[in-house]
């Protein structure tokens, strides 16, 4: 029986109960962070830490620094609970501003924020990374803060279901005219051989795959640019591919029913996708 964390407490999943008063059942009202661990070693804790305070402190829940740094021992014995400690797993944390009476104003000072962290196996899509998946263009629906890793997640949840209703895997979206970012993941194309990439800013998510890419990119001295990619260069992209947490570095060999350039992973996805599978995995 799996175990989680709840509010101080180790309990089985199938006791941890969240009252329906909580305003993340109510409202989407809170922050969250999806880590992997190989294993048992959590990896980039201190990136996913820095990005969860930023967002707790943007939509004003009051859970300090330190209170997120100490969830790194919650992982750890998650971790060891569940059984873990080998292999990729994935953890979830998450924080809402607590239960309430419903009201749109924040609940009165001292109210507990709800605190809550999971372990689960991660499945690695080795033949996704491999051999490539379909993706859709879709419009960005979502709010103007998509800097923050919030729980609210409509806008992505309907852009990946019209992805798989198209038998796609991801939606590449799209907001004036330019990508943004995926539903679930980052997105890179590459243009007149140089790879492009949303800047950061309210736009899109600071992912901390993104960060750990851009840093391979410049190990490897591949030429990059930080600027948002317009539909009709997406539609000539000689590559293009996401990257995320539970996706690693994955390219994208069709888009919207069309081959994106020879129809296969392009020659930097495929230099990427080996150079993070090393920093994760070590050499084959």
């Amino acid at each position: 029986m799996p175990t989680v964390y709840l509010n101080g407490e180790f309990v089985p999943h199938e006791r941890a109960v969240v009252s329906v008063d909580d305003r993340g059942f109510i409202f989407g009202d809170g922050i969250y962070e999806g880590l992997r661990a190989v294993d048992g070693r959590i990896f980039e804790w201190q990136a996913h830490t820095e990005r969860m305070v930023d967002g707790l402190t943007g939509i004003r829940i009051d859970f300090s620094a330190e209170r997120v740094a100490a969830l790194h021992g919650v992982c750890e014995h998650l971790l060891r609970d569940n059984d873990l400690t080998t292999g990729d797993a994935l953890l979830y944390l998450q924080v809402t501003r607590g239960a309430a009476p419903r009201t749109h104003s924040f609940p009165p000072p001292g109210t507990p924020p709800t605190v809550f962290a999971s372990a689960s196996r991660l499945q690695r899509r080795r033949d996704h990374q491999r051999d490539g998946v379909k993706a859709i263009t879709h419009d960005d629906l979502r709010w103007a803060r998509c800097d923050w890793k919030v729980i609210n997640l409509l806008g992505s949840i309907l852009a990946r279901q019209a992805a798989l209703d198209a038998g796609a895997f991801e939606a590449v979206l799209v907001r004036d005219g330019v990508v943004t970012e995926g539903a679930a993941s980052t997105i890179f194309a590459v243009v007149d051989g140089v790879l492009r990439t949303h800047p950061l800013g309210h736009r899109i998510l600071p992912s901390v795959t993104r960060k750990v890419v851009m840093s391979l990119i410049d190990q490897l001295r591949l030429p990059v640019r930080e600027e948002a990619v317009t539909v009709s260069e997406l539609r000539h992209a000689s590559e293009l591919l996401l990257c995320s947490t539970a996706n690693n570095v994955t390219p994208l060999i069709a888009l919207d029913g069309a081959p994106v350039g020879t129809g296969t992973p392009g020659p930097l996805t495929v230099e990427l996708r080996e150079s993070l599978d090393t920093l994760l995995y070590g050499p084959v």
